[in-house]
Parts: structure tokens; sequence; C-alpha cells
């Protein structure tokens, strides 16, 4: 009898089984619209120049492979923080905001949500439906003990339901942590404006409700950094206390670096020293300290104007093309005659598109067009380009027509 005899099997992960599944299938005309990463029109990875000219000016100028320190390395944290709150150098001196450097987004979020769950007696969190579908898994792992959504998606109008996000924010109990996509929210690429992000500050204020921002695409909705960091630099303005993860997988193209950080905002400097002692617990306890590599890359760039510039025209090359693919498909679409209404494509921002298609529509589009999609409609518009998009439109007409629901 072994002693592991009654493990049981986890379904697997959707998004890198169908990546596998993909890569193992043979038809020429295969499309992958599934995981979130990059492809230029040629549907090939992109490696950003001024990244790559970045990691030669850590390659040169690394003399040894030393530990970080268990926080990090301090001018990544400090970039990351003000790229991401603005101008907030006097905070960041008496140590009210700081950033840790974490293991990409995903880190970040782990870090934090066990901060919360085991310091602030935090107990009960919400997420959006839809969401990313590891909030759940981090926080529950992280020792929250009661998980609750808010609704965002309206099936019928495919825009956000601000009535019912609004009021289930109003009933969520004081303390209650609400995760919040800073911008190009994943799966539906819609965002509340900023009348609407200002109104979910108010209740969020007057329940004494806990934010902790998911920002894993700044720079990669708008094309505009400061566009995409308005809703949390407002939180900021307003006075809140909150956590911020960053994620510089998408903005960078390093995805496998894993180069991350988490902004703590504290109204108070009594309690930072606390507060960092317990966060270096956490992290040594998980992961010891965090890698050099990806992190001194954007390091590089972000404390280089003139890289950072580069980088920031780069950002919009890569929006632009991003915008012309939703344009385009939803045009394939209208011109096809597709069934039902397609402007949703073009009102969502960032990688992300919720179709509305269901599972079925997926199942057989993936079976006949051998085009990979989540089960939930969500698409990579990365993944679309100049050769495969008609393709794309096509099959959807086509399972709009053959599959009733």
């Amino acid at each position: 009898m072994s002693i592991f005899s009654d493990v049981e099997e986890a379904a697997p992960i959707e998004v890198f089984h169908l990546v596998k599944v993909f890569n193992e299938d043979d038809s020429p005309t295969k499309v992958n619209l599934t995981v979130g990463a990059y492809r230029t029109d040629e549907g090939k990875p992109y490696y950003i120049p001024v990244v790559k000219k970045a990691e030669g000016m850590v390659l040169e100028s690394t003399v040894n492979h030393e530990y970080l320190p268990i926080l990090g390395l301090e001018s990544f944290t400090k970039a990351a923080s003000q790229l991401l709150l603005g101008d907030i150098g006097e905070r960041q001196q008496e140590g009210t905001i700081f950033g840790v450097q974490s293991i990409s987004g995903s880190g970040a979020l782990r870090v934090g949500a066990e901060f919360l769950a085991k310091h602030l007696k935090c107990t009960t969190f919400y997420y959006s439906v839809p969401t990313w579908e590891n909030h759940h898994l981090i926080f529950v792992s992280s020792g929250f003990k009661e998980a609750r959504t808010y609704r965002y998606w309206n099936e019928e109008s495919r825009t956000i339901d601000c009535d019912g996000f609004f009021e289930d924010l109003s009933n969520a109990p004081e303390h209650s942590v609400i995760i919040l996509h800073g911008c190009a929210h994943n799966p539906t690429g819609l965002d509340p404006t900023e009348d609407q992000w200002k109104q979910i500050a108010e209740i969020m204020k007057e329940r004494k409700l806990i934010p902790f921002f998911d920002n894993a695409y700044q720079g990669f909705a708008s094309g505009d950094l400061e566009k995409d960091a308005w809703p949390v630099r407002y939180f900021l303005s307003q006075g809140f206390e909150f956590l911020c993860s960053q994620s510089f997988a998408k903005n960078y193209g390093l995805y496998n670096e894993r180069a991350g950080n988490l902004t703590f905002v504290m109204n108070s400097v009594e309690h930072v020293k606390t507060v960092k002692s317990q966060v270096t617990m956490i992290v040594r306890g998980m992961y010891s300290n965090p890698p050099n590599h990806g992190a001194r890359t954007v390091s590089t760039i972000l404390n280089n104007e003139e890289l950072k510039k580069e980088w920031m025209d780069t950002l919009k090359v890569m929006t632009d093309r991003i915008k012309n693919m939703r344009k385009a498909l939803r045009e394939n679409l209208e011109n096809l005659g597709t069934k039902g209404t397609w402007n949703h494509i073009t009102d969502q921002t960032g990688m992300f598109s919720y179709t509305g298609l269901s599972a079925s529509h997926v199942e057989y589009i993936r079976y006949k067009y051998h085009i990979y999609m989540l089960k939930s409609g969500r698409i990579n518009i990365c993944g679309l380009n100049s050769s495969n998009i008609n393709y794309v439109a096509k099959a959807i007409t086509d399972a709009l027509i053959n599959v009733l629901n």
C-alpha cells in the first residue's frame, strides 16, 4: 500500500489543458484563442525590443547571483508602485506605501491574501461573476473561510450589471475583501466608467470593505498607463487603505520570468514596521526570496526615461493591434450577417473578449474548425490575425446557426 494511494486526481486546469491539446492538433487550420499571451500578426510570440535591450544591460552588469532581500529588489518595487500610483515619493519615504516583489501577479495575490487572512483576520472575500478562475483557488488556499460573488456580467445586454454589482457590495459584511480588476477585466474586457468607479468607492467606504486590486494589464487596456491606473489612483485619493497586485507578464512580455509586485497602501506610519515584518515571514515561509532577472529587467526600463518611453511607445503599438483585431472581428461577423449583435466586441478592452458564445458553441467550433477557446466563450483577441480572422468569424456564424444553445 502506497502512502499516496488515497490521493484523488484533480481536474485539469482548462487553459493549460487546451494549450496541450492544441499543440497536439495537426490541423493546418488550427487557431489558439486560449492562453493570455500577446501574439504578432504572424501568430508568433513577441519579444519586446526594449525588453531585450534591457536584458542585455542586466546581463552585462551582473557580477554575481547572490540572494535578493526577502521583500525584493527595492529599485523594482519602488518604480512599480510609482507606475501604479503616480507621484507617491513622500508616502514611499515615510513608508506608508511600499512594494513587495512577488512571483508575478499570482504570487502577489497569494502573499496579500494570506496576510489579510492571518493578520487582519479577514474571513470573507468577494470576486466578480465571472472572474479569472485562479482568484477563488488563491484566496481559499490562503486561509479565507467564505467565498462570495458579486454580479458583473449581464448576459442579455453583454454589459456590466451595475445594479447587481452595487447591490451585492451594499450587502457585503464589514471588512470583507473585494477583489477588483484595475483595468481590462478578465475575462469580460468590460471596465466600469469613472463615475461607476466613484460609486463603487462610495459603497465600499460606507460598508468598510477592503479593496484588493488585481492589476495585471496596466497599459495593455487602453495603451495609456495613466488612464489604466485611474481607478486605483482614485481609491488612493479617497483615503482608502488597500492592497494591489501587479504583473509584468503581459505588458513586458515576461511571462515566464514571473516579475510581480504587491503594493501596500497604509494610512499610519506607526504600523508599517509590524506589517512589513509579518509580510517578511509569509514570504520566508512560502518561497524565501524572489528571483532577480525579470525584476531587474523591469527596473532597468522604469528607471531610465529613454527606455521607458520606448516601452510605452511599444505598448501603444501592441494595444492598437488588439483594437484593430476587435474592429475586424466585429466587421467580419456583421458582414456575414451573424446572428446577434456584436458591438460588445469593440466595447470591451484589453486582451480578452467575452464573446457570449455558450460551451456548446465552443465545443462545436473546436471539433469542426480546430479553433480553441475557453468553454466560457472567452477568447484572446491577440490570437486573431489577418490570416485567420475571417475563418474564425465564419466558424462562429456556423455555430450560431447549427447549435441551439
